[in-house]
């Protein structure tokens, strides 16, 4: 990977490099090994640790859960097949767009 990598995108090629690995060594190959609906679950608490953390208004838990919970929605990602990229790219695609309008466009 070369030096100007984002932080986001070498995290996640370690995540998904860990797939296969060995469960007792790697925390990322435990939670694979669980599959995707445990997976989701540990980040749907993660979720939940972020907002209590931005609720009590404690800046560096806040800061602390969210890389927690990016984490874990990365090892989500790894375990569906998606990756930032694709994130990257659904994310440009709303670019410009009122958060109003994209969310009627899904209704239809």
């Amino acid at each position: 990977m070369s030096a100007d990598t984002d932080i986001l995108d070498r995290l996640y090629a370690v995540i998904d490099s860990r797939k296969g690995g060995d469960p007792d060594s790697s925390y990322v190959a435990k939670l694979h090994g669980k599959g995707t609906r445990k997976i989701a679950e540990k980040m749907g608490e993660e979720a939940v640790e972020t907002v209590a953390a931005a609720v009590a208004g404690d800046k560096a838990e806040l800061i602390a859960e969210s890389g927690d919970l990016l984490f874990h929605l990365m090892v989500l990602w790894s375990s569906a097949g998606v990756t930032p990229d694709d994130v990257r790219e659904e994310l440009a695609r709303r670019e410009g767009v009122s958060g109003i309008d994209e969310k009627k466009s899904r209704k239809t």
